[in-house]
């Protein structure tokens, strides 16, 4: 391999570079700001994540696995708050994987973006965290 190849990105990393190039990714002081103004906080961390690094007071847990039917207004699968014009803040553990559900929620119309760093981050800027009970979709 020359070093061209190994500096080269990955697929999945043009992937998520493409998937925030749509997006105003918030810091976790303006996700909170913004959950504060009516927003929906959606957490698509794993059961286990949230065990270990605390849950977020207000959010809504989310599998990712049907996050976009949960969160489409036109979907006969949607939560009540889905609703036109709702704005979404997806948060994951490291801010990765909630760029990509952001940006797949974008397609669908529904007004997303997603916590840069994600939980850690929140967790490193002294947020608030709690033990539960969350708040889960299925």
């Amino acid at each position: 391999m020359t070093g061209d190849e190994s500096r080269r990105a990955s697929r999945v990393d043009d992937v998520l570079n493409t998937a925030r190039a749509g997006l105003d990714r918030l810091t976790p002081d303006e996700a909170l700001v913004a959950q504060r103004a009516g927003a929906l906080l959606v957490d698509t961390r794993t059961p286990v994540q949230r065990g270990r690094q605390g849950e977020l007071p207000g959010a809504l847990v989310i599998d990712r696995t049907v996050l976009e039917w949960r969160l489409d207004p036109t979907s006969p699968h949607r939560i009540p708050e889905a609703v036109p014009g709702a704005r979404v803040v997806v948060v994951c553990r490291q801010g990765y994987s909630s760029s990509l559900a952001a940006e797949s929620l974008r397609r669908l119309g529904v007004h997303a973006t997603d916590v840069v760093g994600g939980v850690e981050a929140w967790r490193s800027a002294g947020l608030p965290l709690g033990e539960g009970p969350a708040d889960v979709r299925e």
